[in-house]
């Protein structure tokens, strides 16, 4: 089974063609990065607006990358939620357009789900049920995938995402945009133990986080410097933020593993190219004897062939929508019931 599928969450514009959920026959991404450094962050207005010029030769590629017609696709997958509503309803819209003219099949599909799904992807045998620690710009989750559509949260962050609290205390160190890859690569050359910085825990919810007061803490840090007028070594800095952000969603994964009796563990979204992250999980993995899973760095960031991994399943599952799909803003994992 062919599957067309279609990504416009936020800054990236993508399409491809994947087969029977595994295996990707063309990827387009077209990246709005160095547009939005500019404001130091994505605008959404910019963001819809490149979309809705992007998504139609990107469409195009990706469909002569794989060698076929629109005739040939069995099906079309859209991300339509979560996301930014502007730019999701560029790729449902265009989506639902492709499906009307076309007469195919239309499978909505979760951004987080697909997320996933990029594990499927890099690593054909993995089936569910696995536990999966889901990180991103605007997101910090522990899953239960029960299912290729079972899906049940564990635990989540009760404020800023791992991702958001990375980029924010990489602006405050002066890095561009997107801070959280800058910081990665600054943080390889700093000293880790350099910097004392809070771990918050929720208290009564032991696989929950929260980044605000950590967020706050290294930003506090880095304005009484400068009021002093001290400069603070930057990679040190960085490398403790780092390390203290990872000791969280570590900390956290292991206990719940070790509750749940799991033995096969996924990373998933953004931050899971994190190298750092990935380090310590490896390790954890292995001290526990434990199966690691990670997605491949290129398919870490947002991308449509693990929308198109995702829905086969979703389709498989019968969760196919009409004309009358819209795009939501926010949306639990577990679906529209969630």
């Amino acid at each position: 089974m062919k599957i067309l599928a279609l990504e416009s969450s936020c800054d990236e514009t993508a399409a491809a063609v994947v087969e029977d959920g595994r295996l990707v026959r063309s990827s387009v991404i077209a990246s709005q990065v160095e547009e939005h450094k500019l404001y130091g962050g994505v605008v959404p207005e910019i963001a819809s607006r490149r979309h809705s010029e992007a998504i139609v030769p990107v469409t195009q590629k990706a469909l002569d990358d794989a060698g076929v017609t629109l005739d040939e696709i069995d099906a079309i997958a859209v991300t339509y939620a979560p996301g930014l509503i502007g730019a999701l309803l560029v790729g449902v819209n265009f989506a639902k357009g492709l499906s009307l003219s076309a007469k195919k099949p239309l499978i909505p599909v979760h951004h987080l789900r697909s997320h996933i799904a990029a594990n499927y992807i890099t690593a054909p045998e993995l089936e569910p049920p696995f536990l999966c620690l889901v990180v991103s710009g605007g997101h910090t989750h522990i899953v239960e995938v029960n299912g290729y559509t079972d899906l049940r949260v564990i635990g989540c962050t009760r404020d800023d995402a791992a991702g958001e609290a990375f980029d924010k205390a990489a602006r405050a160190m002066g890095m561009p945009y997107p801070g959280g890859v800058e910081m990665d690569r600054v943080a390889e050359n700093g000293d880790p133990m350099a910097f004392r910085l809070p771990h918050p825990k929720v208290d009564g919810a032991p696989y929950d986080f929260s980044f605000s007061g950590l967020k706050t803490a290294v930003i506090n840090l880095i304005h009484n410097a400068k009021q002093k007028g001290e400069e603070l070594p930057v990679p040190d800095l960085a490398a403790s933020f780092r390390k203290a952000v990872v000791d969280c969603l570590v900390q956290n994964f292991v206990k719940a593993a070790e509750a749940s009796g799991s033995k096969k563990l996924v990373i998933a979204g953004g931050v899971s190219a994190n190298s750092l992250l990935r380090r310590r999980l490896d390790e954890e993995c292995r001290k526990h004897g434990w199966k690691l899973y990670m997605p491949a760095l290129n398919l870490c960031g947002d991308n449509a062939a693990m929308v198109g991994a995702q829905g086969y399943y979703e389709f498989l599952a019968g969760n196919t929508a009409g004309l009358d799909l819209n795009a939501c803003a926010e949306m639990p994992i577990q679906g529209p019931q969630g």
